[in-house]
């Protein structure tokens, strides 16, 4: 089970280089139910995710670099790509802050997992976040891979 919300960034909280990074590129096999595959630095991963906005099923299999590439020739729409920064928060929680590149160059939104639901609710965000999208399904990866023409103006404060 995956419970997440999502942010758009206000600013930085800091010098990003002072933050581990992950480079990422995933692309979307199908997105209703979403199915993608992805490589963040040296690893591959399929994965499966259901329906849902702040809580839904989340399952994760790991591919070899070949089938990674075999299945990412078979996908639809955009290949997204961004940087990933790590920031750690308050009790142990983690800010996956992603900086869109490419097509979605501009676009930066903020992503904080949590161990259930409670917490997530309970959740204070950091003065640097930005706008909640958390039930904005048009913030959802799995929605930009799709898009002909990715247009700023349709993403306020993005």
């Amino acid at each position: 089970m995956e419970i997440e919300r999502k942010f758009l960034v206000s600013r930085f909280p800091g010098p990003l280089d002072t933050f581990p990074c992950h480079r990422i590129e995933q692309a979307y096999l199908c997105t209703d139910p979403v199915v993608r595959v992805r490589r963040q630095d040296d690893a591959y991963i399929l994965t499966y995710k259901g329906r849902g906005m702040m809580s839904r099923e989340e399952y994760n299999l790991p591919l070899t670099a070949e089938g990674y590439a075999h299945l990412l020739a078979k996908a639809d729409g955009n290949i997204i790509t961004k940087k990933r920064y790590v920031i750690p928060l308050a009790f142990g929680l983690k800010a996956e802050l992603d900086i869109f590149e490419g097509k979605f160059s501009g676009l930066r939104i903020v992503e904080v997992e949590f161990p259930d639901e409670n917490s997530a609710n309970s959740f204070m965000a950091p003065d640097w976040f930005g706008a909640e999208v958390t039930y904005s399904a048009a913030y959802h990866n799995s929605v930009l891979s799709s898009l002909e023409r990715f247009d700023p103006a349709n993403y306020p404060d993005a």
